[in-house]
């Protein structure tokens, strides 16, 4: 592990935030993502599609979750890779719904100014910095990780 996956897994434990295995920051980094892991603070809630891609409306669940220090971090989800997600509907697909505030998350995506995205499937492409293979993961009272509910791939077909 570099020097920068290093500080992340310090900065995580010093923060306070729930316990992420050396594993799951390789996975991550191997995944060309940053991990970041915060208590939700705030969400899910829904934003409407910008975007459409072949009649499928891409909308978003956004999730605020604080990490060590108090930053306060915006998690931006694609729905579309939500295992739940129901063609062009407008509300937050269940799996998301579930989450809640007091929930510790484990995200790995891309970071930007102010939170993270692209925390799903890379629809088994090859992942680089700019389109990691991400996910959302809950971890649980005992530090176990549950699964990825970003995984599906039944849209991937709209970008290849």
């Amino acid at each position: 592990m570099g020097n920068k996956g290093m500080f992340l897994v310090m900065l995580l434990v010093i923060g306070g935030a729930a316990p992420a295995g050396a594993t799951e920051q390789e996975a991550c980094t191997a995944a060309s993502g940053t991990l970041l892991v915060g208590k939700v603070v705030s969400g899910p809630t829904f934003k409407a599609a910008k975007d459409v891609l072949q009649g499928v409306k891409l909308s978003h669940t956004h999730i605020r979750i604080q990490q060590g220090g108090g930053k306060n971090l915006d998690v931006a989800i694609d729905n579309v890779f939500a295992k739940d997600y129901v063609k062009n509907s407008n509300a937050v697909p269940a799996s998301l719904k579930a989450i809640k505030v007091g929930d510790t998350l484990e995200v790995c995506g891309q970071t930007f100014a102010g939170g993270i995205h692209w925390v799903h499937t890379n629809c088994g492409e090859p992942s680089s910095p700019g389109k990691p293979n991400g996910w959302v993961k809950v971890v649980n009272p005992d530090g176990s990780v549950g699964d990825n509910i970003e995984s599906s791939e039944t849209y991937c077909y709209l970008w290849k």
